[in-house]
């Protein structure tokens, strides 16, 4: 079973989180609206079960909320994959969205890397998601789920648009990376972590 369950707590926040890499469920309730949507878009479209329960300080505002959910994440989605024996290794995806299109390119390496790049204004989406905060979930979730994510917003008007293509983009990214294509380590090292 490729699958992880994680429990993180701090001061900040509370979260506990399931990730079934073939799919299951997908239940989501961070206290943030418009986050839950991404979080089921990327349960959705990347295949996956998704479990996540998490309460932050939103009084603050949402950053600590959404990094944490990012780490978790991330946590999970190492926990999952194992060794990586297997694994497809690369994906990328181009994702529409109306005016929007986003492109997101994965390397489940082990090694941790995050190029962002989207014109996002800093403004709040629903009750209070930061938008600036997309380019934090991504880094979280790249650096402690050890891969590398190149993500790039290449065109859009409407944010909500803009946002949901960035996010389906690493799902349909992620589903393809995951999949199951051999039997060995996908790397002349023999390894795949930093």
């Amino acid at each position: 079973m490729r699958t992880a369950t994680l429990h993180r707590a701090t001061a900040e926040t509370d979260v506990r989180l399931t990730l079934h890499l073939d799919g299951g469920e997908a239940r989501i309730h961070t206290g943030l609206g418009y986050f839950d949507h991404m979080l089921m878009q990327l349960a959705r479209h990347g295949g996956f079960g998704l479990i996540v329960e998490a309460k932050g300080d939103l009084p603050v505002d949402s950053h600590h909320l959404v990094e944490d959910v990012g780490l978790c994440l991330g946590d999970a989605l190492k926990e999952a994959l194992g060794d990586r024996a297997g694994l497809a290794r690369f994906a990328h995806a181009y994702v529409p969205l109306d005016e929007a299109l986003a492109r997101v390119v994965v390397d489940l390496s082990g090694r941790p890397w995050c190029e962002f790049h989207a014109d996002l204004p800093p403004i709040i989406l629903g009750d209070g998601f930061q938008v600036e905060m997309v380019r934090e979930f991504f880094v979280a979730l790249a650096m402690r789920g050890g891969l590398a994510i190149h993500a790039d917003l290449l065109r859009g008007v409407n944010n909500h648009h803009k946002v949901e293509a960035l996010f389906k983009a690493l799902a349909r990214a992620l589903r393809q990376a995951t999949r199951i294509e051999g039997g060995g380590i996908p790397s002349t090292k023999g390894t795949l972590s930093a």
